[in-house]
């Protein structure tokens, strides 16, 4: 009896002492309204808004590129929006996410089943192209990329959000 409690008192130590694993990154699910949501959560502070698949061949080279530049630039809020028209599948795109350095970016997935209303929603002429990326001035100014975006635009783009600040 004495062994199981003292078994039992040293699990319970070791697994307070131990390192908590991190969890993986949320996906808030990207609904009616959710566009007007973020837009008012990220007023006045640069935002860089992108939108990807697990699916999208050019978003699978461009996650690290995003998640480098993330990295080296706190100053600007990331949100990542996984776009995919087919299902979208919230386990692959939390790895993918997290693989390419963007688990700690606020992420978002699509969850409607009525897609054309959220892109709508977003930009009326979009037709749903991935990736796409956003960015959003501290004025409310978006510039939009269609395409891969360029990280030598995205740089470009940066320093005349610093410039505005002055």
């Amino acid at each position: 009896m004495k062994r199981c409690l003292l078994a039992a008192i040293f699990l319970v130590a070791s697994l307070a002492a131990a390192p908590a694993a991190e969890t993986p990154s949320e996906l808030k699910p990207f609904v009616r309204g959710s566009w007007q949501e973020m837009l008012r959560s990220h007023k006045g502070r640069p935002t860089l808004v992108h939108f990807w698949g697990v699916t999208c061949g050019p978003c699978k080279v461009e996650l690290p590129l995003l998640g480098q530049f993330m990295k080296d630039h706190s100053e600007i809020d990331v949100v990542m929006i996984s776009a995919d028209l087919v299902p979208n599948l919230p386990g692959a795109a939390r790895t993918m996410l997290e693989k390419a350095g963007l688990g700690s970016a606020e992420n978002w997935i699509f969850n409607d089943g009525f897609v054309e209303r959220l892109r709508f929603e977003i930009d009326p002429s979009w037709q749903g192209e991935i990736p796409r990326t956003l960015l959003i001035a501290r004025d409310g100014t978006v510039t939009t990329i269609e395409g891969s975006a360029e990280v030598s635009d995205l740089e470009k783009w940066l320093v005349q959000q610093n410039v505005a600040a002055r």
